[in-house]
C-alpha cells in the first residue's frame, strides 16, 4: 500500500463534503506532477485530506476506490482522476504549522513542494502525521 496526500480549498471542497457524498473523483488536476501521482495511486491506498488556504490542516483520511481515469472535465488525454472515499476524520487536524516544527517531516512533500496539490506520502510520515492527530 502507498500513501498520499490531496489538497483542496474548503469553500470548493471541504472533508465535510466528501464525507457528504460518500464518494468523489478527484478532477481538474493540471499539474503533471501532481497527474504522475493519480496516476501511481492504486485502489486501497490511503490518502490524507488537506485543507489548503483556510485551516491549513490535515483533516481526514480517504481511501482509492478507483484508479486513474481519463478526466471528465477535459477532452486532453493527459489529464486524469482518481476516486477517493472518506475513510476517517482526523480528531486533531495537523496543521502545517505543526509539520513544519517537525524535524522528522522535514522531508515531506507538503513542506518542499508546497504546491503541490496531490503529494506521495512514506509510511514514516504517514504513521507520524496519524500519531500527531490522535489517530
Amino acid at each position: 500500500m502507498n500513501y498520499w496526500l490531496v489538497k483542496s480549498e474548503p469553500f470548493k471542497y471541504s472533508w465535510d463534503q466528501l464525507v457528504k457524498d460518500k464518494k468523489t473523483i478527484w478532477d481538474g488536476v493540471r499539474n503533471y506532477a501532481a497527474r504522475n501521482n493519480l496516476r501511481a495511486m492504486a485502489k486501497g491506498d490511503e490518502v490524507l485530506f488537506y485543507h489548503s488556504n483556510e485551516g491549513l490542516a490535515i483533516v481526514g483520511i480517504a481511501e482509492v476506490v478507483k484508479e486513474a481515469y481519463q478526466d471528465p472535465t477535459t477532452e486532453d488525454t493527459n489529464w486524469v482522476v482518481v476516486e477517493l472515499k472518506p475513510v476517517k476524520a482526523i480528531p486533531n487536524p495537523v496543521t502545517l504549522a505543526d509539520i513544519k516544527q517537525d524535524k522528522s517531516l522535514a522531508e515531506m512533500q507538503l513542506v518542499r513542494l508546497g504546491r503541490l496539490s496531490v503529494s506521495a506520502v512514506t509510511p514514516e510520515e504517514y504513521k507520524k502525521v496519524l500519531k500527531m492527530g490522535g489517530v
